[in-house]
């Protein structure tokens, strides 16, 4: 039995699937009131075949952060994947992330404790390491440094993950995975989550957009990597990155993948700073909360260069072309919940 934190969301249901398609039994918990993604037979572009009904997992409702309703849930579990996390960018404080980043973490090292858990996945980003240059792209040892560093989301998640490594340095019997994966898109992207940078470039004949851009990874590749890391992962960290773009390749790549025509510019830097700038003003002065602000909009001018090689030898880790994963998100879309309004 494993045990499945954050299943409700964009990699956590396709960790769930991958799961249940290799007939490993799941057990998730699930706060009161929230709901896992039907499991139909929708398949991603990387599968072929008729695809077969999936068992149910064993659903468990609860606080994931009561050290009780976390221990009753792993109780006969071999290992835990945790997928959970706060990653709602209009939070302003470190300390509007370290429930779920950082105390959530510890909570389960206590459960490995108390149940005889040998293994635990966590899921971090890639935003806790330097991202690096096309030259000399950034590996798990690079630092954490600017201009994440300033980002409350990545410092609470950086601080998770050094707890769980020191953690793992003191426990040689426990095995402490921590992933680092990229901007994930794909498919069963319900609220929409990454997904909503897709959406909002769709169709528009103009986009501006900011110079800076993203390693982009198709989540199924990720979910992949973390299934495998259950198994034969050692302890500590796992880049799991993809295909670096600027905004301006990925939205062109976007529209051929979709068929429109686009026009595309780039922002000026010292515009998209004021931006930051406006939006600190808003959330400091007059309590509006909003994505816009001058962490976020700092690391939109920046590309993310990372080297994988670690999770390519020793998690099987293999990256979709980026093209596909715009393909399944919008296939998926579209036959969840009608065709993708413009």
């Amino acid at each position: 039995m494993i045990l499945l934190l954050g299943a409700t969301g964009l990699l956590g249901h396709n960790v769930l699937r991958l799961l249940l398609e290799r007939g490993e039994p799941v057990r998730v918990l699930v706060r009161p009131g929230s709901a896992l993604l039907p499991l139909d037979t929708w398949q991603p572009s990387d599968t072929s075949g008729d695809p077969a009904p999936l068992p149910s997992p064993e659903i468990v409702q609860g606080d994931p952060l009561d050290f009780n309703t976390l221990l009753n849930a792993a109780r006969g579990c071999l290992g835990i994947i945790n997928c959970a996390g706060a990653t709602d960018m209009r939070l302003k404080h470190v300390e509007d992330f370290l429930p779920a980043n950082q105390y959530l973490p510890s909570l389960l090292c206590q459960v490995m404790e108390a149940a005889g858990i040998p293994r635990l996945v966590h899921t971090s980003t890639a935003n806790t390491i330097a991202p690096g240059t096309r030259e000399r792209p950034a590996a798990e040892d690079s630092p954490f440094a600017s201009p994440f560093n300033q980002s409350p989301y990545a410092i609470s998640k950086r601080s998770g993950e050094d707890m769980l490594l020191a953690y793992a340095a003191s426990q040689p019997r426990r095995c402490v995975v921590i992933v680092n994966p990229g901007f994930m898109i794909g498919p069963f992207d319900a609220k929409p989550s990454s997904g909503q940078l897709l959406l909002t470039a769709y169709g528009r004949k103009r986009m501006a957009v900011p110079r800076g851009g993203k390693s982009f990874v198709h989540v199924r590749d990720v979910a992949k990597a973390i299934v495998y890391a259950l198994e034969f992962g050692g302890s500590g960290r796992y880049l799991l990155t993809g295909e670096a773009l600027t905004l301006r390749e990925f939205y062109a790549l976007q529209a051929k993948v979709c068929g429109y025509a686009q026009q595309i510019a780039s922002l000026p830097d010292g515009l998209v700073r004021l931006a930051g700038r406006v939006g600190d003003f808003l959330q400091g002065f007059l309590g509006i909360s909003t994505m816009l602000c001058s962490h976020n909009t700092d690391q939109m001018l920046v590309e993310e260069w990372y080297d994988c090689s670690r999770a390519e030898r020793e998690l099987a880790f293999t990256r979709t072309p980026v093209a596909d994963a715009i393909r399944d998100f919008f296939a998926w879309r579209e036959q969840s919940a009608g065709p993708t309004a413009v």
